[in-house]
C-alpha cells in the first residue's frame, strides 16, 4: 500500500460513512431472508459466512472507494431481511442524440458513484448528460433458483408466441466469470447472468472494491489523473484467500445463491379472485407464474419449481423505460421484474416512483399497454382483488 499524504490521510480519518445497524439474526430456513430449507451443514456454514460478508462494512484500508455509492451490500438490500430490496436509488446518466444513446464513459458514465472518500474526488452528473435515470436495488430472495433456470428455458420463452403484441427478448451477454455467452437475468437490464458476476460488478461499481473480474478502479468522472491521486490501495483489493480459494465476492455470491425464496402470504378468497383476474388480463404473458430449474450440484436448487412470476426477458416498456442503453438492452427495454416477494418491497417500479401497486400497474406501457388498459376497465372491487393477489406474493 502507498503512503498517504498527510492532508489526504486526515481527510480519510475524519470522513463519516453511514454505518448500518446490526441486523437481527436471519429467519429460520425456508423463511424470507433466511437460508433455503434443506441445506446440508456445509451449505449452512457457507450461507452464514456469506451473510457476514454481505453485512460487512467496507473501509478505505480494505479498498472502499475512492468513489462509491455505499459501504456494504446490506445498506441497499435489507427490506424484509438481508438480501431484500430497498428505497435507496442509484443514478444512471448518458446523452441521447437523435435516438442514439452515449453512456458518456469518458465522463464516468453510465453509473454515477455519488460518494467519495474525499470531497475532492466526488462525481457529478456531467452537464452534457440529457438522460438521467434512477434505479432502486433489486431484491435477491430466491436468487439461486433464478440462477439455476437453464438458458434454454429462457430462449424458448423468448421464441414462444404471445398475445397482445408482447414479444420478449433474451439478453445474450458475455459472462465475465466464465467468458461464455449466457442469458442475462440479474439487474434491471439483465446485465448479469450469474451471481458471482453480479457480486463482482456490485463490489467494484457500488463500493469501489476491485476484484479479479473487475481489477480496475472507476476514475472520478473519468479523470484518470485524479484517480492516480485518490487510489492508494493496490488492485485487486478483494483478494482470494489461499486457504479457502475464495474472496469476498465468492462468499457474497454463495449467500445470495442460498437465500430462500420469498414466503407467500395468506391466500384468501379475494387473493384467489385476484389471481384469476391477473390471468384474464394476460399479465402472465410477461409475468410467467413459474419456471423450473435445471440440474444443480446444490440439491435444494436442482429441478425445483420457481414461482417467480417473471419470464426474465427484456420487454419494450415504452414510456416506462429508463432511457439507458446497457448491453443488449435498449433505452425502452426493461427486465420483467419477478413479483414474488412484492409484499416486502417498500417501493415499486425500477425507479421506486410509487408505493402504490395501483399506480405501478397504471404506469405500465409499451408491450404491457393492453393489459394495463384492461386493468383500467375493471370495477374497483376487481382492482382491489388484483392488488390483494399481488400483495400475497
Amino acid at each position: 500500500m502507498k503512503l498517504l499524504p498527510p492532508l489526504f490521510a486526515l481527510a480519510i480519518a475524519s470522513a463519516s460513512f453511514a454505518q448500518p445497524s446490526p441486523p437481527p439474526r436471519p429467519p429460520s430456513p425456508g423463511q424470507t431472508g433466511g437460508p433455503i430449507a434443506g441445506l446440508t451443514p456445509t451449505e449452512m456454514a457457507e450461507f452464514r459466512d456469506g451473510l457476514d460478508d454481505f453485512r460487512q462494512v467496507e473501509t478505505v484500508d480494505g479498498g472502499l472507494g475512492p468513489i462509491f455509492n455505499d459501504t456494504s451490500c446490506i445498506v441497499c438490500h435489507n427490506s424484509g431481511g438481508a438480501g431484500g430490496a430497498s428505497a435507496r436509488t442509484v443514478t444512471r446518466f448518458g446523452r441521447t442524440t437523435k435516438g442514439v444513446f452515449d453512456p458518456l464513459t469518458a465522463r464516468g458514465g453510465s453509473l454515477l458513484q455519488a460518494r467519495a472518500i474525499d470531497p475532492a474526488f466526488r462525481e457529478v452528473v456531467p452537464r452534457e448528460a440529457n438522460t438521467i435515470a434512477r434505479r432502486v436495488a433489486t431484491p435477491l430472495f430466491g436468487a439461486g433458483l433464478i440462477e439455476a433456470i437453464p438458458d434454454a428455458t429462457l430462449l424458448a420463452l423468448a421464441a414462444a408466441p404471445k398475445p397482445d403484441g408482447v414479444r420478449g427478448r433474451a439478453a445474450l451477454i458475455n459472462d465475465v466469470t466464465t467468458g461464455t455467452q449466457r442469458v442475462g437475468r440479474f439487474g434491471w437490464k439483465n446485465q448479469q447472468a450469474t451471481l458471482l458476476a453480479f457480486a463482482a460488478d456490485a463490489y467494484v461499481n457500488e463500493m469501489g472494491v476491485t476484484n479479479r473480474f473487475f481489477p480496475e478502479e472507476n476514475a472520478p468522472n473519468g479523470n484518470t489523473a485524479l484517480l492516480a491521486r485518490a487510489d492508494q490501495i493496490l488492485d485487486p483489493e478483494d483478494e482470494v484467500n489461499p486457504a479457502t480459494d475464495k474472496a469476498d465476492i465468492d462468499r457474497a455470491a454463495t449467500f445470495m445463491r442460498l437465500l430462500a425464496p420469498p414466503s407467500r402470504n395468506t391466500v384468501t378468497a379475494d387473493v384467489l379472485a385476484g389471481e384469476r383476474i391477473f390471468e384474464s388480463l394476460n399479465c402472465t404473458a410477461c409475468h410467467t407464474p413459474a419456471l423450473t430449474t435445471g440440474p444443480s450440484p446444490i440439491a435444494m436448487l436442482s429441478q425445483k419449481r420457481v414461482a417467480l412470476y417473471s419470464d426474465l426477458l427484456l420487454h419494450d416498456m415504452g414510456k416506462l423505460g429508463d432511457g439507458i442503453v446497457q448491453g443488449p438492452a435498449g433505452a425502452r427495454d426493461m427486465r420483467t421484474a419477478p413479483l414474488w416477494g412484492l409484499s416486502a418491497r417498500p417501493v415499486y417500479l425500477h425507479d421506486g416512483r410509487t408505493n402504490s401497486l395501483d399506480a405501478a400497474i397504471k404506469a405500465h406501457d409499451g408491450e404491457a399497454a393492453a393489459s394495463r388498459n384492461r386493468y383500467g376497465k375493471l370495477r374497483p372491487v376487481q382492482q382491489q382483488q388484483l392488488v390483494a393477489f399481488l400483495r400475497s406474493l
